[in-house]
């Protein structure tokens, strides 16, 4: 086993070495010249030249890549001409807003998404069964931007019940900060307002964010739990009277959950990139809405340094799952 995890090390090095390197060649071929773009359009070529010089934006491509990489080792991620700041700073500020928010569409993937293609599956051909795969189909369907403008426009417009956007109101005091986390940091401080009031800001994003995973657990669920059923031993134990509920616990969920726990990995990263646009349309002040920014100001640095991030965490996140195959199939090795 920890050879295993040594050599998945050593490629995860790999793979984002490979990541740099085609984030960075992309981030450059774009037409523009950002240091022009900071400077302003009416600024002179000497100002504009400064500007370059001090972002280490001029000099050959290859130059500026060895640069940054030469930074990278010693933990420098640059500076971003979006907030004048270095971007290991920035990410400490925004990547726990992202994390809150994808933890939590994660949790409501898991809690309702398992239970309710088991229960498809249990319940196969019966009006549970036929709801479930419809609420897939659409789940897939739908483009997380448009359904949360949907959910903004019924929830806070028609209804008066959820806030647009945003972490908190705008007249509320942030928590003392000790991870990031608006829910664990006011709990910490001892105040349940807070604390219910940054859950009911969490609700639509995370359920926006949640929904196209949600509808692909369903139905992932729902299709390995039919194979397991159908398999021979299965058969077997039921011929011998064991106990529906028994056979489930005991014979049918832990294997069946084996093709599902490679799926839950992938949504991973399918949520941390459903952050881009549900951190933008409800104003949610993570990586994702930071990337955006970026992206529109030519920020290399940052731009840089949000793919590094979400790239170590989709890969140890696939290495967590191969880990966890072992420990519900006694029957893989390493």
């Amino acid at each position: 086993m920890l050879r295993f995890i040594g050599r998945r090390l050593v490629l995860m090095a790999l793979v984002l070495f490979g990541m740099s390197v085609i984030t960075f060649v992309l981030t450059h071929v774009v037409p523009g010249n950002p240091a022009r773009l900071l400077a302003g359009p009416h600024a002179r070529q000497a100002e504009v030249d400064a500007l370059a010089a001090r972002y280490h934006m001029n000099g050959s491509i290859l130059d500026q890549y060895a640069y940054y990489m030469g930074g990278l080792l010693h933990g420098d991620l640059g500076l971003s001409i979006t907030t004048r700041r270095p971007v290991l700073d920035d990410l400490r500020d925004f990547l726990p807003a992202t994390l809150e928010l994808t933890i939590a569409a994660l949790a409501l993937t898991l809690a309702i998404g398992l239970p309710l293609g088991m229960l498809s599956a249990v319940r196969r051909g019966r009006a549970v069964d036929h709801l479930s795969r419809v609420f897939a189909i659409v789940g897939v369907s739908m483009p997380v931007f448009w359904l949360g403008l949907v959910l903004q426009v019924l929830f806070y417009k028609k209804l008066s019940l959820l806030p647009v956007g945003g972490r908190l109101d705008a007249l509320d005091l942030t928590p003392p900060r000790v991870t990031g986390s608006y829910l664990i940091d006011s709990l910490l401080a001892g105040d349940p307002t807070l604390f219910g009031a940054s859950v009911m800001h969490l609700i639509l994003p995370a359920a926006t964010l949640a929904i196209g995973s949600l509808a692909i657990v369903t139905r992932m669920s729902r299709a390995s739990l039919l194979e397991t059923l159908d398999a021979d031993y299965v058969r077997t134990a039921r011929a011998k009277g064991l106990p529906e509920g028994r056979l489930l616990r005991t014979h049918v969920l832990r294997a069946a959950f084996i093709p599902v726990l490679t799926v839950i990995g992938l949504q991973v990263g399918y949520l941390l990139a459903g952050n881009f646009l549900v951190e933008t349309v409800f104003n949610w002040p993570g990586i994702g809405l930071y990337a955006v920014n970026a992206i529109r100001n030519l920020d290399y640095a940052a731009i840089m340094g949000v793919t590094l991030v979400v790239s170590v965490i989709y890969v140890l996140t696939n290495l967590v799952v191969d880990i966890l195959y072992a420990a519900l199939d006694p029957r893989i090795e390493y």
